[in-house]
């Protein structure tokens, strides 16, 4: 048989490390051993009882207890965990030979699911650790809001300065609310330029904060020559697909289906609107990999 020694060079992806739990692997025989010793002795005493139904029901509940109990003894025998090592896969691979990867968020209500969250939770998956080209993130909106357009639209021009600074410093913490918290303070040991852009980004994003909890504040006026005239007299859950396109920022609305939906759903109870509008276009995206992240 061949063996590929295309990687045999190479250190592991992962490794198994196994527990050492020989004093529990006492306790559970110790254990066992003694609900053997009941039912032997169950077994044993059954010329002596004078009524039979009590020492069934007996039996059957301990022999059914020693049976769950061997099972657990099975899964617990051999503990082990495996250690994963995802900074290893570029000596295997390099960046280049990366698949695009599309990612789908998706929310359906700025008040439920406010949309300083979301903006966030596409913020950090906009900077994750993957090559910037290879990567292209659609939001999908539910519900027909121009409170999420108009976010998404000022997040983006954040993201232009946010997903480098995550780049040069190997952040870690991807979401700008959970990065600029209170207890964040800066260090001494930190270089000059690194306290410098942080003081920016901060100041970059509480000016985002700000503008969209300020717009959550007001209602969007119908303007006809505004951005927001898709948005003017549209029924929340039946309209047209609204397409907004730009260099930097998509945004796609449209009804979806679900199965096991009410029967008064206007939708129905199918996927045929996110079949049609996603999945039947997915050739057309950035990658073949497509996965979801929900807000709710």
């Amino acid at each position: 048989m061949a063996i590929n020694t295309q990687y045999s060079t190479f250190l592991p992806l992962q490794e198994k490390i196994v527990s050492n739990n020989k004093m529990a692997r006492v306790i559970e025989i110790t254990i066992l051993s003694l609900l053997v010793s009941m039912l032997v002795y169950r077994v044993v005493s059954l010329k002596d009882q004078n009524y039979y139904l009590p020492w069934l029901l007996a039996f059957l509940c301990e022999s059914w207890f020693t049976f769950i109990w061997i099972l657990g003894m099975c899964i617990k025998w051999n503990q082990c965990s495996t250690i994963t090592y995802p900074d290893r896969l570029l000596e295997r691979v390099s960046e280049s030979e990366f698949p695009a990867v599309d990612i789908f968020v998706t929310t359906a209500d700025p008040i439920l699911e406010p949309c300083i969250i979301t903006m966030n939770t596409i913020l950090s998956l906009l900077a994750v650790d993957y090559p910037t080209n290879k990567l292209a993130l659609y939001l999908s909106d539910d519900g027909c809001s121009p409170l999420t357009f108009y976010s998404l639209v000022e997040t983006t021009k954040f993201a232009k300065l946010w997903v480098p600074f995550c780049k040069k410093y190997n952040i870690q913490v991807r979401a700008p609310f959970r990065y600029f918290t209170p207890e964040s303070t800066l260090l001494e040991v930190d270089s000059l330029e690194f306290q410098n852009e942080w003081k920016k980004m901060k100041d970059e994003y509480d000016n985002l904060y700000k503008k969209i909890m300020a717009a959550a504040q007001m209602p969007f006026t119908c303007d006809p020559n505004s951005d927001f005239a898709d948005f003017c007299d549209v029924d929340r859950l039946e309209h047209p697909a609204i397409i907004k396109n730009d260099q930097d920022c998509a945004f796609v609305q449209f009804p979806q289906a679900f199965y096991d939906g009410l029967k008064d759903d206007p939708f129905g109870n199918q996927l045929a609107n996110f079949h049609v509008g996603i999945r039947g276009e997915a050739k057309r995206l950035t990658g073949p990999v497509v996965s979801f992240q929900s807000q709710s």
